[in-house]
């Protein structure tokens, strides 16, 4: 399907199992009011979902990725595995489901840089997904499970896992197993208050839930801490790093990229500090465009990482 010349034909470093489908982002000076309209300044239409942001920002950083996913028997589907293809990404484990549409997320973002999500994804990936591709899921080295697809499938993928476990995300369900199965948690500020009970506003806040999570099985816990940044914790250290960049443009993608960065950084050596330094720059860096898709060329890293440094 499609071509795959760009395709990094490596054993795969690291496997994103997540979401995939095609985005929409609406540039649009405000929201209409009811039975109102909006002009639409720009359109931009490109390879999404989580799952493909993730992966799309493994391969900027010379990572060789592989995409579990699902998408539809449709011409868009076509598409979206040819742009994924074109970005160095092995999608030869993205199921084709017969009959079905492949995932549109629109995007809605408006001048003062809030956005509005209009997602249509009607299919997940399954267990039976999750065992066809288990040759390439044992064979990396680091496996990100985005927690957006059903737990069952979640929970497979990260036991079925030989390599590090990263999950992006806060369970819905099979909570205490997906802890356990992990060795990377990532989570937004929303995220993390919905899976500790604790309003994370703070780095004090983020530190301390971070390390009661420690306990239920990650050995590295990050939460975003509110207007502070995001707290890393580890069983022997933790680190508060601030946001970079200033103002952000728009706050989609900003996760993806850095639980990327992070997944990449350790998956090649680094420490907690170094992995870390490098998640906040990936994430600042994409936050400073529209569109959730990541551009992650050292050139504009360096000046994220440059401002960390100084902090």
């Amino acid at each position: 399907m499609g071509n795959r010349a760009n395709v990094d034909e490596r054993a795969p470093e690291v496997v994103v199992a997540g979401q995939v489908g095609r985005d929409l982002v609406l540039h649009v000076p405000e929201l209409p009011p009811p039975h109102g309209s909006a002009e639409v300044g720009r359109r931009q239409e490109m390879l999404g979902g989580k799952g493909a942001n993730i992966a799309v920002a493994l391969a900027q950083l010379s990572a060789a990725v592989s995409l579990i996913g699902v998408v539809g028997d449709d011409r868009v589907a076509d598409d979206v595995l040819a742009r994924a293809q074109a970005d160095g990404i092995d999608t030869r484990c993205v199921v084709r489901r017969p009959g079905a549409e492949t995932g549109l997320i629109v995007e809605l973002l408006t001048e003062d840089g809030h956005w509005r999500y209009l997602e249509h994804l009607p299919e997940k990936l399954t267990e039976d997904d999750i065992q066809a591709a288990a040759p390439t899921l044992t064979a990396a080295s680091s496996v990100v499970v985005q927690l957006q697809q059903p737990s069952d499938a979640a929970l497979a993928a990260a036991r079925m896992a030989n390599g590090r476990v990263v999950l992006d995300g806060a369970p819905a369900d099979n909570t205490r197993a997906l802890l356990a199965s992990a060795d990377v948690l990532r989570v937004d500020q929303r995220e993390g208050e919905l899976l500790t009970g604790y309003q994370l506003d703070s780095a004090e806040a983020a530190l301390r839930a971070g390390r009661e999570l420690l306990d239920q099985g990650p050995s590295l816990v990050v939460l975003e801490a509110g207007q502070d940044g995001n707290a890393f914790v580890w069983p022997d250290g933790e680190v508060v790093l601030p946001l970079t960049g200033g103002r952000p443009v728009d706050t989609t993608g900003g996760g993806d990229a850095m639980v990327a960065a992070l997944t990449f950084a350790l998956t090649r050596g680094a420490g907690p500090h170094k992995a870390a330094a490098l998640a906040v720059a990936a994430s600042g860096a994409t936050v400073a465009r529209p569109g959730g898709r990541p551009d992650l060329a050292a050139g504009e890293l360096a000046p994220h990482l440059a401002e960390l440094a100084r902090s």
